[in-house]
């Protein structure tokens, strides 16, 4: 998990009080299965997490975007991870919080509606923030299902923290399920980042399998369309170092996107044209910068994010158009953040 759990006679009692409580420290692959299993299982929990960072690490690709902004995840998003016993489908969604606009209530149907899809529901709590009401209200909403699949906990960002204060995390999650009357199959500490217990991670899960067919053949890591993920991470480079409120205003449309003919074999050119829409006016030369310089820095880290994913050196992307939706972003249907529906969006004015 980063840090090893081990070192004063204190923290060795807390371990043991943790494995008292069903928590789970792994070192190899035990448990498996040798004949093939598989699984969905979603990660859910509070906005800033680190469940799209943890579902990169599992998955060994960048298959959902990431940013200290809250609300980067707007869909779900499937990592997959083939072995020869086994497939997991990680399911990456939107932060659940309680909706003060319409982007978040779209967020949480989202949530809400993939819950129904999914073998396992993984909650993360992050190590360095205590378990509180937002936490025990995801759960007892988890709690509340008809018929809930089963759950797992996830102790996410142990390099944050020292190993005490992870050993008491995991027993603030243990005591947890007494408060909302569920019950976790496992309880897992790891850190994305350092790649901490990662592999237990996705061992605990890969544990709870049912037998049954792949799904996806070896070697996918996720079913994104391309023109989505490329749109994802010009939108993940958008969110950089504009202020605060600009992220939830920020969506990504992809108007065209191919390799440039009568290029040498060798030298393949892959041409992106992109729009960035806002929500007003006023924060498209937010957008745009002083000369241009914030949308140029966008084109530069989005190429440097979708060269290794098309394998293609030279990428050019063109100057991205930076549109408004014509709409109030948090209280319009028209535009709800979640990116869908541009096209047909009227009044678009371009830059």
């Amino acid at each position: 998990m980063g840090r090893a759990l081990t070192g004063s006679g204190a923290l060795d009692a807390l371990i043991d009080e943790c494995a008292d409580a069903g928590v789970v420290f792994r070192t190899g692959a035990d448990g498996l299965r040798a004949r093939l299993n598989t699984l969905h299982a979603i990660f859910v929990g509070q906005s800033g997490m680190g469940k799209s960072t943890l579902t990169n690490a599992l998955v060994g690709s960048k298959v959902a975007i990431t940013s200290s902004k809250p609300q980067t995840t707007r869909h779900a998003v499937r990592g997959i991870i083939s072995r020869p016993d086994a497939q997991l489908v990680i399911i990456d969604t939107p932060g659940l919080s309680k909706p003060r606009s319409l982007l978040q209530e779209r967020l949480n149907d989202l949530v809400y509606a993939t819950w129904s899809e999914v073998d396992v529901i993984a909650i993360i709590f992050p190590a360095n923030q205590h378990v509180g009401p937002g936490d025990e209200y995801l759960v007892r909403e988890v709690a509340s299902l008809p018929h809930p699949p089963r759950l797992a906990a996830i102790c996410s960002k142990t390099d944050l923290v020292s190993p005490e204060r992870v050993a008491k995390q995991l027993l603030e999650i243990a005591a947890l399920q007494e408060k909302a009357g569920v019950t976790f199959d496992e309880i897992v500490p790891c850190s994305a980042l350092s790649g901490g217990q990662v592999d237990e991670v996705a061992d605990v899960l890969i544990s709870m399998l049912d037998e049954g067919p792949a799904y996806y053949p070896d070697g996918e890591v996720t079913d994104e369309p391309t023109e989505t993920l490329v749109g994802e991470l010009i939108r993940e480079a958008a969110l950089e170092g504009v202020r605060d409120e600009l992220p939830h205003s920020i969506a990504v449309e992809i108007d065209e996107m191919g390799l440039r003919a009568g290029r040498p074999d060798d030298r393949p050119l892959l041409d992106i044209y992109a729009s960035l829409v806002v929500e007003r006016d006023s924060q498209k030369p937010i957008m745009i910068g002083r000369g241009g310089e914030h949308i140029k820095q966008v084109g530069t880290d989005a190429r440097r994010q979708i060269q290794p994913l098309h394998h293609v050196r030279h990428i050019q992307c063109h100057d991205q158009t930076v549109v408004h939706a014509g709409a109030s972003y948090s209280g319009s249907a028209r535009f709800d953040g979640t990116g869908k529906g541009c096209q047909d969006w009227p009044n678009r004015g371009g830059t």
